[in-house]
């Protein structure tokens, strides 16, 4: 069984998804500098399991194509494509699945469209509560100390010209940093003004335990073809997701299942001090939270058997008698 792709009109947009499988809706939402591709091996487990496992590629990423005027990469826009995609599949609800900038999209659709959220499965980016300030009032600071990728990404055509005059070089150096094997927030011991690339380690060569050189081709190639804009436009909407999301509810209503690795750096740098304790005290239907030890950001690359048993545990419990 191989995944398939085709296009769905979806909130404006031209959405292209891969998809495996059949049974109940299972949908993957990726991160930067991500695609679908990085849940193909959680596909190929999900479909195997008698589930339908659907990964679009996000607005601004991949062959997904959004039409000039069409808006920002908002959290509000993408959840608005992603409940299209939900009418296409002809589904009232599906279980959601997310890292990185796909878990704070997950959250959030759970906050705006509850009713349409069997569950959500997180990874390593845990839920808190909005805050009294906007992003870049904390980023701002932060930046005036040491380079921050969230600052540095900010002005347009900074970061799109250096990163897309070398994809494959940042791509390896990023993956490997957030990666276990390093560790991430040593970036912040750059002084600020330079760029993402002089701030990142040097990667060792492919192929790594967790990545094949053939599956980092496939990612490379895209990002090859449609540079990095799209996805840096994520990070310049921060502030306006921060705006849209006043009014909502600070506690999550559905079921959630969350896993982190052990050395994943958006727990350990930008998730506060006590990420679990927080997470806990807003989801109260937390039903599993578990540690991949040795783990790093793209933990479903790095610890594939941990991460698929914990999602298909996630889907039974979830889909029990639908």
């Amino acid at each position: 069984m191989a995944a398939t792709h085709r296009f769905v009109e979806s909130n404006g947009i031209r959405l292209h998804i891969a998809e495996q499988g059949g049974g109940y809706p299972v949908i993957f939402c990726h991160g930067f500098p991500h695609g679908w591709f990085v849940w193909h091996r959680q596909l190929a487990a999900v479909a195997a399991a008698g589930y339908h496992a659907i990964a679009p590629d996000l607005r601004g990423y991949g062959r997904t194509e959004v039409p000039e005027g069409a808006g920002p990469c908002t959290n509000q826009a993408v959840i608005g494509d992603l409940l299209g995609l939900l009418d296409d599949l002809g589904a009232e609800r599906a279980v959601f699945v997310g890292l990185d900038f796909g878990a704070q999209l997950v959250w959030e659709l759970s906050l705006r469209a509850p009713e349409r959220v069997a569950g959500i499965v997180v990874l390593n980016n845990p839920y808190a509560p909005r805050p009294p300030k906007a992003p870049s009032h904390f980023w701002t600071r932060a930046a005036q100390r040491h380079f921050l990728h969230m600052a540095y990404f900010q002005e347009p055509g900074v970061a799109d010209r250096e990163l897309a005059g070398a994809p494959r070089e940042f791509l390896a150096r990023v993956y490997y940093a957030l990666s276990g094997a390093y560790h991430y927030l040593d970036t912040w011991k750059n002084p600020p003004g330079i760029g993402y690339l002089e701030a990142l380690p040097q990667a060792p060569e492919l192929p790594w335990p967790w990545l094949s050189r053939e599956e980092f081709d496939t990612l490379a190639a895209e990002f090859e073809r449609t540079g990095f804009s799209g996805g840096l436009e994520w990070y310049r909407v921060l502030d306006r997701n921060w705006e849209l999301s006043e009014g909502l509810p600070d506690t999550v209503p559905v079921p959630v299942y969350f896993l982190y690795g052990e050395n994943d750096p958006d727990m350990e740098g930008f998730s506060g001090r006590d990420p679990l304790t927080v997470l806990r005290a807003h989801v109260p239907d937390l039903r599993a939270v578990e540690m991949v030890g040795g783990a790093g950001h793209l933990v479903q690359l790095e610890s594939t058997a941990a991460v698929n048993e914990f999602l298909l545990r996630g889907l039974a419990d979830v889909t029990a008698g639908r």
